[in-house]
């Protein structure tokens, strides 16, 4: 068993050097993309605060302590996006037949996505919501221990995973509709867009979605109820607020389950 997870971390190592030395190649181009992430992400959290300059704050909530689930949402979407790029790209997989080639190699088929391609471009949206993160945590006037610092680190980590499921489900599709749907954004996106804010501030329908169905809300309010001592955020005890975000982990194996059950009802196209 460990002999094995040895073997696909050390072809997984290759496989990401291998793709960002070529993306490395074009300096001018990872700069640009770059940077016009961190401005467009810069923008995102400057309507942020200007809602809170104008208002003052959210109903329950301050500009620091929204800043934090920004920070969380925004790293772990970035994670996510630059280890899942392979997934984004499959729908054109299917339907050129390149597919098959990956179905003759002895590594599971994810796997070989997952290692397609690391975009190292997503820097742009990782530094800019890590600074926010930081700087959110700087203000929330709490005293922080190696518990509470690791309540965040889950947090990013099982927001990747879960955000990295839905890019899974979202490929998934196209083994039944060759293409990839688009409406599927309004989640993968979309999600990271309502993380971004208390999900206390969404209509009760919107938030047993976003907590049963697809459990953002699990590296969202549930997990700041435990940071912050404000267990009436969540209504959940507070071992289930601390452990909140490990339901990520289990999501994103939930979402390979059926992946590998789209696999199995993959025909190719026969190009």
């Amino acid at each position: 068993m460990i002999r094995s997870v040895r073997r696909y971390a050390r072809i997984y190592g290759r496989l990401v050097a291998a793709s960002v030395r070529s993306q490395w190649q074009y300096r001018a181009s990872f700069a640009l993309y770059s940077a016009s992430q961190l401005v467009a992400t810069l923008a995102e959290f400057g309507a942020i605060w200007a809602l809170f300059a104008r208002f003052g704050s959210l109903p329950g909530w301050r500009l620091p302590e929204v800043a934090v689930l920004y920070g969380i949402s925004n790293v772990a979407f970035a994670l996510a996006e630059a280890g899942a790029r392979g997934f984004d790209v499959f729908p054109g997989m299917v339907r050129t037949g390149d597919f098959d080639r990956l179905l003759l190699r002895p590594l599971p088929t994810a796997f070989q996505l997952a290692a397609h391609e690391v975009q190292i471009m997503r820097v742009g949206r990782l530094v800019q919501g890590s600074a926010i993160l930081a700087w959110g945590c700087m203000g929330l006037g709490i005293e922080w221990d190696a518990t509470r610092v690791s309540l965040v680190g889950l947090c990013v980590v099982g927001g990747a995973c879960i955000f990295a499921g839905l890019f899974v489900l979202q490929a998934t599709l196209a083994f039944w509709t060759i293409e990839s749907l688009e409406v599927v954004n309004i989640v993968t996106y979309g999600g990271n867009q309502m993380a971004q804010y208390p999900l206390t501030i969404y209509r009760p329908w919107f938030r047993l979605f976003f907590t049963v169905a697809v459990p953002l809300a699990a590296i969202n309010t549930v997990p700041m109820a435990a940071l912050l001592s404000r267990p009436e955020l969540s209504g959940l005890p507070a071992p289930l607020t601390w452990l909140a975000p490990c339901v990520g982990g289990p999501f994103l194996a939930a979402c390979l389950l059926v992946w590998k059950l789209g696999e199995r009802r993959y025909a190719s196209t026969g190009s």
